[in-house]
Protein backbone atom coordinates (compact mmCIF):
# COMPACT_ATOMS: atom_id res chain seq x y z
CA UNK A 1 0.00 0.00 0.00
CA UNK A 2 2.06 3.31 -1.00
CA UNK A 3 1.78 5.75 1.84
CA UNK A 4 -0.47 8.63 1.52
CA UNK A 5 -0.55 12.07 2.53
CA UNK A 6 -3.24 13.29 5.44
CA UNK A 7 -4.75 16.30 6.09
CA UNK A 8 -5.83 17.83 8.98
CA UNK A 9 -8.67 20.24 8.28
CA UNK A 10 -10.27 22.32 11.22
CA UNK A 11 -11.62 25.83 11.83
CA UNK A 12 -9.84 25.50 15.18
CA UNK A 13 -6.33 24.30 16.44
CA UNK A 14 -7.19 20.98 14.39
CA UNK A 15 -5.91 19.45 18.01
CA UNK A 16 -9.06 17.27 18.32
CA UNK A 17 -8.51 16.07 14.46
CA UNK A 18 -5.17 15.36 14.09
CA UNK A 19 -5.06 13.31 17.87
CA UNK A 20 -8.03 11.41 16.72
CA UNK A 21 -6.56 11.37 13.42
CA UNK A 22 -3.58 9.74 14.24
CA UNK A 23 -5.04 7.15 16.35
CA UNK A 24 -6.93 5.88 13.87
CA UNK A 25 -3.66 6.01 11.60
CA UNK A 26 -1.84 3.74 14.12
CA UNK A 27 -3.60 0.94 13.56
CA UNK A 28 -2.07 0.46 10.14
CA UNK A 29 1.58 0.10 9.06
CA UNK A 30 2.12 3.29 7.43
CA UNK A 31 4.02 6.42 8.05
CA UNK A 32 1.64 9.27 5.88
CA UNK A 33 2.93 12.89 5.02
CA UNK A 34 0.64 14.88 7.49
CA UNK A 35 -0.31 18.22 6.67
CA UNK A 36 -2.21 20.38 8.93
CA UNK A 37 -4.78 23.13 8.26
CA UNK A 38 -6.10 25.05 11.38
CA UNK A 39 -8.33 27.94 11.20
CA UNK A 40 -10.05 26.89 8.07
CA UNK A 41 -13.00 29.27 9.21
CA UNK A 42 -14.05 30.77 6.08
CA UNK A 43 -15.32 30.05 2.43
CA UNK A 44 -12.44 31.48 0.92
CA UNK A 45 -9.85 29.49 3.52
CA UNK A 46 -11.98 26.36 1.95
CA UNK A 47 -11.35 26.67 -1.00
CA UNK A 48 -7.52 27.16 -0.81
CA UNK A 49 -7.19 23.82 1.33
CA UNK A 50 -9.46 22.19 -1.52
CA UNK A 51 -6.96 23.35 -4.02
CA UNK A 52 -3.89 22.03 -1.75
CA UNK A 53 -5.97 18.82 -1.33
CA UNK A 54 -6.49 18.41 -5.11
CA UNK A 55 -3.33 19.19 -6.20
CA UNK A 56 -1.53 16.48 -3.90
CA UNK A 57 -4.23 14.13 -5.12
CA UNK A 58 -3.21 14.76 -8.43
CA UNK A 59 0.70 14.97 -8.10
CA UNK A 60 0.51 11.49 -6.07
CA UNK A 61 -2.08 9.53 -7.99
CA UNK A 62 -3.76 8.41 -4.74
CA UNK A 63 -6.46 9.58 -2.62
CA UNK A 64 -5.08 12.01 0.42
CA UNK A 65 -7.24 11.22 3.27
CA UNK A 66 -8.48 14.28 5.05
CA UNK A 67 -9.23 14.35 8.61
CA UNK A 68 -12.23 17.51 9.30
CA UNK A 69 -13.74 18.74 12.25
CA UNK A 70 -15.21 21.55 10.55
CA UNK A 71 -18.25 23.22 12.72
CA UNK A 72 -19.15 25.70 10.11
CA UNK A 73 -21.81 23.71 7.90
CA UNK A 74 -21.08 26.25 4.66
CA UNK A 75 -17.37 25.65 4.93
CA UNK A 76 -17.49 21.76 5.36
CA UNK A 77 -19.40 21.84 2.33
CA UNK A 78 -17.09 23.04 0.17
CA UNK A 79 -14.93 20.39 0.80
CA UNK A 80 -17.66 17.76 0.37
CA UNK A 81 -18.16 19.07 -2.79
CA UNK A 82 -15.31 19.65 -4.27
CA UNK A 83 -12.58 17.71 -2.23
CA UNK A 84 -10.75 14.50 -4.26
CA UNK A 85 -9.44 13.48 -1.57
CA UNK A 86 -11.52 10.33 1.38
CA UNK A 87 -13.47 12.82 3.78
CA UNK A 88 -13.93 11.79 7.19
CA UNK A 89 -15.99 14.87 8.74
CA UNK A 90 -15.46 13.36 12.71
CA UNK A 91 -18.38 15.95 13.71
CA UNK A 92 -20.63 14.73 10.94
CA UNK A 93 -19.78 11.19 12.30
CA UNK A 94 -20.38 11.80 15.80
CA UNK A 95 -21.95 14.98 16.61
CA UNK A 96 -25.15 14.83 14.99
CA UNK A 97 -25.95 10.65 15.98
CA UNK A 98 -25.78 12.29 19.18
CA UNK A 99 -28.15 15.15 18.63
CA UNK A 100 -30.86 12.84 17.46
CA UNK A 101 -30.02 10.51 20.39
CA UNK A 102 -30.04 13.47 22.95
CA UNK A 103 -33.01 14.95 21.24
CA UNK A 104 -31.03 18.17 21.28
CA UNK A 105 -28.67 20.41 19.52
CA UNK A 106 -24.94 20.81 20.05
CA UNK A 107 -23.16 24.27 20.41
CA UNK A 108 -21.67 24.01 17.31
CA UNK A 109 -18.51 25.78 18.99
CA UNK A 110 -15.00 26.14 17.25
CA UNK A 111 -12.59 24.19 19.27
CA UNK A 112 -12.02 23.31 22.99
CA UNK A 113 -10.06 26.70 23.40
CA UNK A 114 -13.07 29.19 22.10
CA UNK A 115 -14.04 32.21 23.63
CA UNK A 116 -11.02 31.40 26.53
CA UNK A 117 -10.89 34.83 28.31
CA UNK A 118 -14.21 33.01 30.06
CA UNK A 119 -13.31 29.92 30.53
CA UNK A 120 -12.15 29.04 34.32
CA UNK A 121 -11.65 25.96 33.14
CA UNK A 122 -8.80 27.59 30.59
CA UNK A 123 -7.58 29.57 33.63
CA UNK A 124 -6.95 26.86 36.10
CA UNK A 125 -5.10 25.12 33.07
CA UNK A 126 -2.63 28.11 32.75
CA UNK A 127 -2.40 28.14 36.84
CA UNK A 128 -1.41 24.60 36.48
CA UNK A 129 1.28 24.72 34.17
CA UNK A 130 2.50 27.47 36.03
CA UNK A 131 2.85 25.67 39.34
CA UNK A 132 4.45 22.74 37.49
CA UNK A 133 6.80 24.65 36.13
CA UNK A 134 7.46 26.55 39.67
CA UNK A 135 8.32 23.17 41.26
CA UNK A 136 9.80 21.43 38.53
CA UNK A 137 12.73 19.22 39.37
CA UNK A 138 12.23 20.28 43.25
CA UNK A 139 13.00 24.11 42.69
CA UNK A 140 10.29 24.83 45.39
CA UNK A 141 9.62 23.09 48.70
CA UNK A 142 6.61 26.27 48.83
CA UNK A 143 2.81 25.93 48.54
CA UNK A 144 3.21 21.78 48.65
CA UNK A 145 -0.14 22.19 49.86
CA UNK A 146 -1.82 23.43 46.69
CA UNK A 147 -0.38 20.18 44.93
CA UNK A 148 -2.65 17.10 43.49
CA UNK A 149 0.90 15.21 42.57
CA UNK A 150 4.08 15.04 43.81
CA UNK A 151 6.27 12.79 40.91
CA UNK A 152 9.17 11.60 42.32
CA UNK A 153 12.57 9.36 41.00
CA UNK A 154 16.05 9.78 39.86
CA UNK A 155 17.07 12.72 37.38
CA UNK A 156 16.11 11.51 33.86
CA UNK A 157 13.11 9.35 35.08
CA UNK A 158 10.64 11.35 33.02
CA UNK A 159 9.13 13.59 35.99
CA UNK A 160 9.43 16.68 34.04
CA UNK A 161 7.45 15.60 30.75
CA UNK A 162 4.68 13.91 32.94
CA UNK A 163 4.56 17.07 35.26
CA UNK A 164 3.67 19.00 32.24
CA UNK A 165 1.06 17.08 30.63
CA UNK A 166 -0.91 16.71 33.81
CA UNK A 167 -0.84 20.14 33.78
CA UNK A 168 -1.80 21.05 30.45
CA UNK A 169 -3.93 18.27 29.48
CA UNK A 170 -5.81 17.97 33.12
CA UNK A 171 -5.08 21.10 34.78
CA UNK A 172 -3.47 18.81 37.73
CA UNK A 173 -0.75 21.05 39.62
CA UNK A 174 1.60 18.44 39.78
CA UNK A 175 5.52 18.93 41.61
CA UNK A 176 8.34 16.67 40.85
CA UNK A 177 11.44 16.23 42.93
CA UNK A 178 14.25 14.28 42.08
CA UNK A 179 15.75 11.38 44.20
CA UNK A 180 19.52 12.10 44.86
CA UNK A 181 22.61 10.19 46.41
CA UNK A 182 21.82 12.39 49.85
CA UNK A 183 18.20 11.18 49.79
CA UNK A 184 19.81 7.57 49.26
CA UNK A 185 22.71 7.99 52.10
CA UNK A 186 19.99 9.20 54.49
CA UNK A 187 17.30 5.94 53.19
CA UNK A 188 14.53 8.75 53.86
CA UNK A 189 12.38 11.21 51.55
CA UNK A 190 13.19 14.77 51.01
CA UNK A 191 12.03 15.95 54.60
CA UNK A 192 9.98 18.63 52.94
CA UNK A 193 8.21 15.51 51.18
CA UNK A 194 7.24 13.37 54.14
CA UNK A 195 4.42 15.04 55.10
CA UNK A 196 2.47 14.57 51.76
CA UNK A 197 3.18 11.21 51.20
CA UNK A 198 -0.49 10.32 50.38
CA UNK A 199 0.16 12.82 47.09
CA UNK A 200 3.33 10.79 45.87
CA UNK A 201 3.46 8.73 43.04
CA UNK A 202 6.90 7.23 42.39
CA UNK A 203 8.58 6.84 38.35
CA UNK A 204 11.37 4.51 37.54
CA UNK A 205 13.36 3.47 34.60
CA UNK A 206 15.73 0.23 33.81
CA UNK A 207 18.86 1.12 34.24
CA UNK A 208 20.27 0.31 30.58
CA UNK A 209 17.26 3.08 29.31
CA UNK A 210 18.48 5.64 31.50
CA UNK A 211 22.25 5.10 31.13
CA UNK A 212 21.13 6.55 27.41
CA UNK A 213 19.64 8.92 27.80
CA UNK A 214 22.09 10.41 30.54
CA UNK A 215 25.02 9.36 28.44
CA UNK A 216 23.34 11.82 25.42
CA UNK A 217 23.11 14.62 28.20
CA UNK A 218 26.79 14.00 30.02
CA UNK A 219 28.25 11.57 27.53
CA UNK A 220 31.29 9.65 29.83
CA UNK A 221 30.49 11.02 32.78
CA UNK A 222 29.83 9.29 36.34
CA UNK A 223 26.31 10.60 35.93
CA UNK A 224 25.65 8.89 32.80
CA UNK A 225 27.74 5.59 33.77
CA UNK A 226 25.66 2.08 34.41
CA UNK A 227 27.16 1.30 37.56
CA UNK A 228 25.60 4.59 38.67
CA UNK A 229 22.24 4.38 37.11
CA UNK A 230 21.57 0.60 38.68
CA UNK A 231 23.13 2.35 41.91
CA UNK A 232 20.44 4.92 41.74
CA UNK A 233 17.48 2.84 40.95
CA UNK A 234 18.30 0.26 43.03
CA UNK A 235 18.57 2.93 45.86
CA UNK A 236 15.37 4.70 44.56
CA UNK A 237 12.74 1.58 44.10
CA UNK A 238 13.90 0.43 47.37
CA UNK A 239 12.88 3.70 49.47
CA UNK A 240 9.91 4.07 47.55
CA UNK A 241 8.87 0.13 48.65
CA UNK A 242 9.92 1.30 52.29
CA UNK A 243 7.82 4.34 52.22
CA UNK A 244 4.96 2.64 50.33
CA UNK A 245 4.69 4.75 47.27
CA UNK A 246 2.92 3.69 44.13
CA UNK A 247 5.22 3.67 41.09
CA UNK A 248 5.45 2.35 37.50
CA UNK A 249 8.71 1.70 34.87
CA UNK A 250 8.51 4.28 32.54
CA UNK A 251 10.93 2.70 30.52
CA UNK A 252 8.23 1.27 27.73
CA UNK A 253 5.55 3.72 28.42
CA UNK A 254 4.79 6.87 26.47
CA UNK A 255 3.75 10.20 28.39
CA UNK A 256 0.13 9.63 28.02
CA UNK A 257 0.04 6.01 29.22
CA UNK A 258 2.11 7.18 32.37
CA UNK A 259 0.02 9.71 33.02
CA UNK A 260 -2.79 7.61 32.46
CA UNK A 261 -1.58 5.35 35.39
CA UNK A 262 -1.01 8.13 37.79
CA UNK A 263 -5.08 9.43 37.20
CA UNK A 264 -6.04 6.11 37.90
CA UNK A 265 -3.82 5.42 40.97
CA UNK A 266 -4.11 9.16 42.53
CA UNK A 267 -7.79 9.90 41.64
CA UNK A 268 -7.28 13.68 41.92
CA UNK A 269 -10.85 15.01 43.05
CA UNK A 270 -10.80 17.59 39.78
CA UNK A 271 -9.87 17.07 36.74
CA UNK A 272 -10.00 19.35 33.22
CA UNK A 273 -10.49 17.56 30.41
Amino acid sequence: MPNRTVFFVSDGTGITAETFGNAILAQFNMKPRHVRLPFTDTIDKAHQAVRQINHTAETEGVKPIVFTTLVNMDVLKVLQDQCKGMLLDMFGTFVNPLEAELGMKSHHRVGRFSDVSKSQEYHDRIEAINFSLAHDDGQSNRDLDSAEVILVGVSRSGKTPTSLYLAMQHGLKAANYPLIPEDFDRKQLPPALVPHRKKIFGLSIHPDRLAEIRAERRPNSRYASLENCRMEVSEAEAMMRRSGIRWLSTTTKSIEEIATTILQEIKPERLIY
